[in-house]
């Protein structure tokens, strides 16, 4: 089976650490697999915007496209705006294939980014029975999205966290200061903040913020270009690409 090209939808940003993050993923997406032709486009604020980066691989003789969401939660952009732009596409390129790939989360290898960004902020291994988690994730008004991300803090409770509280950025509540608050109050003696968010930018900047208002005393950075995630990134290329019932090597 021959590669189609991955190209690798991000939301965008006015801060160029987004951005810059972003390439970074990809980069590093590319060193995992020579050969694999990895592009990136943004749905705002950053270029090349999707129509364009696409209308760029037919003009370049590309026939197929897998179109990943870097995203975490099949929220509005996954469910609304990313195919809308690629079905616009389908009809002005209908020489161009383009399927869009499944969202990142939830995931093992997710699960993975966190515990490395939280080791390198310095929670070690005899730290985490007596720490409280606080998982901080951008915040939607999807029900699903939040329905989600509870379900992760969950799960993380039983990796052996005394206690884990989601958060949100925007659009949801708790915010990040009143989750390391609410800790606080049930007695725990310290607390971890884990953005559970991809790039740099204005959110994982109020997460942040929030973390250090309410005194946390460790702030995970954001997720970013780590090995686990690029990895993850391949694997939603190669479930997408796959026919249900084929295998890769078919």
């Amino acid at each position: 089976m021959t590669h189609p090209t991955l190209l690798v939808i991000a939301h965008g940003s006015r801060d160029p650490r987004h951005a810059a993050t972003v390439h970074a993923l990809t980069e590093r997406v590319r060193a995992e697999r020579p050969g694999l032709r990895v592009e990136t486009a943004f749905l705002e604020f950053n270029a090349p915007s999707v129509p364009r980066a696409l209308e760029r691989l037919a003009a370049q003789g590309a026939d197929e496209v897998v179109a990943l969401p870097l995203l975490l939660t099949r929220a509005f952009h996954a469910k609304t705006d990313i195919p809308s732009v690629l079905r616009e596409a389908r009809t002005r390129l209908p020489g161009l294939r383009v399927r869009q790939a499944d969202v990142l989360g939830p995931s093992p290898l997710l699960d993975a980014t966190l515990e490395r960004r939280l080791r390198e902020a310095g929670v070690r291994p005899g730290d985490v029975p007596r720490t409280g988690l606080v998982l901080a994730a951008a915040g939607s008004s999807d029900p699903e999205a939040i329905a989600v991300i509870a379900e992760i803090a969950r799960e993380l409770r039983h990796t052996g966290w005394c206690a884990v509280r989601p958060a949100f950025a925007s659009a949801s509540l708790p915010r990040t200061e009143d989750a390391v608050r609410a800790l606080r109050a049930e007695g725990v003696d310290r607390v971890a903040v884990a953005p559970y968010v991809i790039a740099p930018g204005r959110l994982p900047d109020r997460i942040a913020a929030g973390a250090e208002a309410a005194g946390a005393d460790v702030v995970a950075d954001v997720l970013g270009p780590a090995p686990e995630l690029a990895r993850l990134l391949l694997d939603r290329f190669d479930e997408a690409r796959v026919p249900v019932g084929a295998s890769l090597s078919a």
